[in-house]
C-alpha cells in the first residue's frame, strides 16, 4: 500500500511540474509583444517558401538537364524530389530554431 501511495505522489509531483512548465511558457509567450498573429503568418510564409524555392530550383535544374542531355532517367523528377527533400530539411531547421527560442532551449514534451 505504501509503495502505491509513493507512486501516486511521484506521478502527482511530475504532473504538477509539467503543468508549471507549460504555464511558464504560456506566460512568457503572452509577455512577448513582438510575436503576434502577423509573426505567426510570416513564419508560415517563411516555412512555405523555404520548401517551395528549393523544389522549384530542383525542377528548373531537372528540366535544363533533361533538355541538354536526354536519357532514360527523368532528371526533372529526380531533382524535384531532391529539391523537395532539401526544402523540407530547411523548413525543419527553421521550425526547430523557433521552437528552441519559444521553449528557451527546453523541450520537455
Amino acid at each position: 500500500m505504501t509503495g502505491n501511495n509513493s507512486l501516486k505522489e511521484k506521478e502527482h509531483k511530475e504532473f504538477i511540474e509539467k503543468v508549471g512548465k507549460k504555464e511558464e511558457r504560456k506566460m512568457k509567450a503572452r509577455s512577448e509583444k513582438d510575436r503576434n498573429i502577423w509573426f505567426g503568418l510570416g513564419m508560415m510564409g517563411l516555412i512555405g517558401w523555404s520548401v517551395a524555392i528549393p523544389t522549384l530550383i530542383g525542377i528548373a535544374l531537372g528540366i535544363w538537364i533533361d533538355t541538354r542531355f536526354p536519357g532514360r532517367i527523368s532528371w526533372t523528377l529526380t531533382f524535384f524530389f531532391v529539391g523537395l527533400f532539401l526544402g523540407c530539411l530547411n523548413a525543419w531547421y527553421w521550425i526547430e530554431r523557433e521552437s528552441k527560442k519559444i521553449d528557451g532551449g527546453q523541450n520537455d514534451e
